[in-house]
Parts: C-alpha cells; sequence; structure tokens
C-alpha cells in the first residue's frame, strides 16, 4: 500500500515520495492526527489549532501534555490564517495543524498561502500537518490542491489522506501520512507499538482505490456539488444565505439575529425537525453559524428549506 500512496500522489500531485521513508500507513487518518502530538513532542511543547476547526484535533494536546494555543479563521481572509498573527514561542518545539478543504467551513487553500506557510514555519522553525481529508472534493472546477506540492513543504510537515470521504470506506479505519521523513518515522514507531499494522486485506483493498482511474471518485464529487447547489438555491429562495463552499460535503451558515449557534440548531430541530451541527461545538469563532451536510438526496434540501421557511425568522 506505500508503494500505492506514493504512486498515487505523483499521479495525481506530481509529488514525489520515497515510499520507505516518506510514507506512513495508519488506522484513519484521525489516528495519525490524534497521536502525532504524542510522536513528536515532549511535554509543555505547543500545538496549534484552527479555530474553528475539527473538534478531535483537541484530543492529541493533553495526550502529550503539550500546550494548546488556538488560531483564529473567519470569513474575511477566506477561512485562512494570519500567520503574521502567530506568535511562536521560540524555547519549546511547535506543531500546527492545518485543514483544507475545510472542516466545517468548505473554505480550500490557496498555493500562494501554502507559500506562506512554508516559509513561515522554517521561519519559526514549526512542524506542519494538513488534514487532507477532503483532498478530492473541490467545487466551481477548483480542483484542491496538496501542501506537498509546494516547495520546501516536505522540508516542514507532512500531510494525513483517508479513505472515508473519497472512496466511502467510513469504518474501515485505513488512511496514510506522507512527507517529512523525520515525522513519518516518528509516526511508523508510535503506530508499530500502539497497533502494529492496518490489517492487510484492508490494505489490498486501499491499493486498489488508490490504483483505481478515479471515474467513481469524479461522479462522487459532481454528486456532492449538486448536493451543495441544491441546497444553496433553496436556502437563497427563502433569504438564507450561505457562505460559499468551495470544497468538502458541508455548508457553512450564518444564524438569524437574536440566535446563538446552539439555540438555532435546537430550534430547527425541535420546530423544522431539521438536523445541523451548531458551529461553536467547532470552536469559539464558530458562534453565529450552523453546519449543514450535503449527505441526503437533493429534494430533501428543498423539503428542510420549507420546513424552516416556516418558522418565520429568515
Amino acid at each position: 500500500m506505500k508503494q500505492a500512496a506514493a504512486d498515487f500522489y505523483q499521479r495525481e500531485y506530481r509529488v514525489q515520495l520515497d515510499p520507505k521513508t516518506e510514507v506512513a500507513i495508519i488506522g484513519g487518518s484521525k489516528t495519525a492526527l490524534v497521536e502525532l502530538p504524542l510522536a513528536i513532542l515532549n511535554p509543555g511543547d505547543n500545538v496549534w489549532l484552527p479555530d474553528p476547526g475539527y473538534p478531535d484535533y483537541l484530543s492529541g494536546v493533553p495526550l502529550a501534555n503539550a500546550k494548546l494555543n488556538l488560531f483564529p479563521i473567519d470569513a474575511e481572509n477566506g477561512y485562512l490564517p494570519d500567520l503574521n498573527s502567530i506568535k511562536i514561542n521560540h524555547d519549546k518545539r511547535n506543531l500546527m495543524y492545518l485543514n483544507y478543504p475545510n472542516n466545517p467551513t468548505g473554505a480550500i487553500a490557496t498555493p500562494d498561502f501554502y507559500k506562506d506557510v512554508v516559509a513561515f514555519a522554517k521561519q519559526n522553525d514549526v512542524s506542519v500537518v494538513q488534514d487532507f481529508a477532503y483532498g478530492a472534493i473541490g467545487f466551481d472546477g477548483n480542483r484542491p490542491i496538496s501542501f506537498l506540492q509546494t516547495p520546501g513543504a516536505k522540508d516542514v510537515g507532512i500531510e494525513t489522506y483517508t479513505f472515508s470521504k473519497t472512496y466511502n470506506m467510513a469504518g474501515w479505519r485505513v488512511g496514510f501520512a506522507v512527507g517529512n521523513p523525520d515525522i513519518i518515522e516518528a509516526i511508523n514507531l508510535i503506530q508499530d507499538h500502539l497497533f502494529v499494522s492496518v490489517f492487510p486485506a484492508i490494505q489490498d483493498a486501499a491499493a486498489v482505490a488508490l490504483n483505481d482511474r478515479q471515474a467513481s471518485v469524479t461522479k462522487l464529487v459532481a454528486r456532492y456539488e449538486q448536493r451543495r447547489d441544491q441546497f444553496f438555491k433553496a436556502a437563497r429562495a427563502i433569504g438564507w444565505e450561505p457562505y460559499h463552499s468551495e470544497g468538502t460535503f458541508y455548508a457553512w451558515m450564518p444564524v438569524p439575529d437574536g440566535y446563538t449557534s446552539e439555540s438555532f440548531a435546537d430550534l430547527l430541530l425541535d420546530k423544522a425537525a431539521v438536523a445541523v451541527a451548531p458551529g461553536n461545538g467547532f470552536g469559539k469563532n464558530g458562534e453565529g453559524y450552523v453546519r449543514v451536510g450535503l449527505l441526503i438526496d437533493e429534494p430533501r434540501y428543498t423539503e428542510a428549506c420549507e420546513r424552516i421557511a416556516k418558522l418565520k425568522f429568515i
């Protein structure tokens, strides 16, 4: 499977990887993302997480007895962090998490942003992990780029890839991490001690998925884009203007005046039987938004918005 992952990155992103030293097989990308601080940090070192961001990133911080630091991302900056505002403690090691395409906002990163990340990481001796879980899911003709396509990225960090989003292999618990050889070696070591390996038959199935022509992935992404478009059309028809999702299978929606993220989510569930995730569950800066999953058939989004419209608050 390591060779299949290296071949996949060469074919899809023109990134050359040594499968022996720059690829780690992991029991799902979440496993690596949570165990990474334990693998490469000492107690008291710093972990930098986006706010809002994927909540499970938080789990790895206390496991490593590390210090939690949050950096804000917001709509004004396309949900990309202002790197100049991040004040690094150079007395400790620093690990920064990125996630593009982004959960929960649907934002994607630009080549210039990744160039700035590499320069920032080198200047401040920061290790970077880019969570590429939604790497195949980009809309409007925008294909998400890999962090490792950026010159110098492998000098400072790694990227994790999962099979659950792109290949509908949720629950198979398989993924891989690629990039910096020192970080990959640390992941391989902790994986060996904690899990030994991923079941070989699952690795074989994952390798088949990577080596495939990806026609099923193209079809899947088109379906998600159709769902996004249908939901946006229905939401706008009732006066609910979304943040423009560029990728993932989520829509990031503002909360009407007079409501918090939680109170609005509770209202939709109780009065309209529509389930959304409150934005503050992804961090303090997620307050004022809810996340909608693009995971049901298109007509249901029209029905959901019609139910919401009957509440007459938008």
